[in-house]
């Protein structure tokens, strides 16, 4: 049997990570892996996030274990691996030298509506909890262990233009775009993490990408957190991937 193709996709929470693995998990040809290191991130940090308890029991919390799966076969021996990561789960004591194994992207949203959702479920959250410090240290690491700078998709314009930004992240992730893609049934999926019950409401309703909208406007209490995470945003936002035609 061959090495499958595995696909890291780092973000910060609530930017359309579910949608885009709901999108990936709908190809016949590809596994899908829902925060692996969800488990061992609380387990280091001690942080309580909703839902702690039952998180730690049904994950592994050894973070070498993890990484060094995420290099191996994937489940079931599908020829493709998605795998979603959590930029802010990768804190010390977390290993990335498995980064070699993997191909990778990065999915961005305007901070605006990643601090009102998460948010919505999470209050008050801090610059930490959006990945916002996090993210610049996991794309260098990944640069310098790969020699490559992963690719950039903003989640408005996935919901813009779903096969066309579809095609072209499969593109730059050098695999071939399945149409299968675009769409997919609604409910909760066995690959889903336990976490789901707390935060994946809206995409358990979800059959596609729901239309884009404009950044919502924030309570002021959030405007300084969003404020804070533009700068790294825009970065980003300026070297994003274009759709394909």
């Amino acid at each position: 049997m061959s090495a499958p193709i595995r696909i890291a996709m780092w973000s910060g929470p609530r930017n359309l990570s579910t949608a885009m693995m709901r999108s990936f998990g709908a190809r016949a040809d590809c596994a899908v892996s829902d925060e692996p290191f969800y488990g061992a991130y609380l387990a280091l940090t001690g942080i309580d996030h909703p839902m702690r308890e039952e998180v730690l029991a049904a994950e592994e919390t050894d973070a070498a274990k993890v990484a060094a799966a995420l290099g191996g076969d994937a489940p079931g021996g599908a020829a493709l691996w998605y795998q979603k990561h959590m930029v802010q789960h990768m804190v010390s004591g977390v290993p990335r030298d498995w980064f070699s194994a993997v191909r990778h992207a990065v999915l961005i949203r305007h901070p605006a509506f990643v601090a009102a959702s998460f948010d919505a479920k999470y209050a008050d959250p801090t610059p930490e909890d959006l990945g916002t410090p996090q993210m610049d240290g996991v794309i260098a690491d990944i640069e310098r262990i790969t020699g490559r700078t992963p690719p950039v998709i903003e989640a408005e314009d996935v919901r813009r233009d779903p096969e066309g930004m579809l095609k072209a992240l499969c593109a730059a992730l050098e695999i071939p775009f399945d149409p299968a893609m675009t769409s997919w049934p609604a409910g909760r999926r066995e690959t889903d993490g336990v976490w789901g019950a707390h935060w994946y409401g809206a995409v358990g309703r979800s059959t596609g990408f729901a239309p884009p909208a404009d950044p919502p406007e924030v309570e002021a209490r959030l405007k300084p957190l969003v404020e804070g995470a533009m700068p790294g945003f825009e970065a980003l936002r300026a070297r994003k991937l274009k759709p394909v035609k």
